[in-house]
């Protein structure tokens, strides 16, 4: 399978903890483009219990991600508390300010 047939397979995919926690549902993914490799993805309709943010969605690193199959796997790095979490930023609509610095 050539490699954007690999990366489109994500979008769609349900995405869980490693502890068992529906996070939420990848819409889109973050490409280094010197690289060629994945630094993040885009997670919408997440859990709001987990991931205390008002934005249509958030971007998690890819180096979260423990195992892609029928489902995405991320390391469970969320609290029991509804709290912020550092990992994570807010998904932006403004292209400019999603890109890395």
């Amino acid at each position: 399978m050539t490699m954007s047939g690999e990366i489109t397979a994500l979008f769609g995919m349900r995405v869980f903890t490693d502890e068992g926690r529906y996070v939420g549902r990848v819409e889109d993914v973050i490409i280094e483009s010197d690289s060629n490799t994945i630094t993040g993805i885009v997670v919408v309709d997440y859990n709001r219990a987990l991931i205390d943010k008002s934005s249509r969605g958030v971007i998690i690193p890819y180096r979260l991600v423990r195992a892609v199959g029928d489902i995405v796997i991320l390391k469970d790095v969320f609290s029991k508390k509804r709290v912020p979490t550092s990992e994570l930023r807010e998904l932006v609509l403004d292209e400019s300010e999603t890109r890395e610095k």
